[in-house]
């Protein structure tokens, strides 16, 4: 009995430190700017909400939209306010500094069979 509680235990403990990687990579990637980088972690379908658009947009499409965003928005620094996790999806708000503006910056991934995959990333104006 003993045994059995410190798999479940163990098994527990490493699919909560698992799945807390996925939004951490991608909140590393945004610090840099890389787009290439979260576009790994994209679901089918990603919902991108800018301050000019917002839509959901395929893999590839939404990677081009994120590329361009960082071209015209150069990173200078993102600050994570807010941090946590609900049932299998976790979310990120933060502010991302750019050359060009400031933004209050949400992000929302779920846990889809053994990995975690971004389904909406947000850049809204302050």
């Amino acid at each position: 009995m003993k045994r059995i509680f410190t798999l479940l235990f163990a098994s527990f403990t490493l699919l909560s430190f698992s799945s807390m990687v996925g939004i951490e990579d991608v909140v590393a990637s945004l610090k840099s700017g890389n787009a290439s980088q979260i576009a790994k972690y994209f679901d089918n379908t990603v919902e991108i909400t800018l301050p000019a658009k917002s839509n959901s947009y395929s893999k590839s499409q939404a990677e081009m939209i994120l590329k361009d965003f960082f071209i015209n928005n150069s990173i200078k620094s993102f600050k994570i306010l807010h941090k946590g996790d609900n049932g299998g999806s976790q979310f990120c708000i933060g502010t991302l500094q750019t050359s060009a503006a400031t933004y209050r910056t949400t992000i929302y991934m779920k846990q889809k069979a053994d990995r975690q995959v971004l389904q909406e990333i947000r850049f809204e104006n302050q």
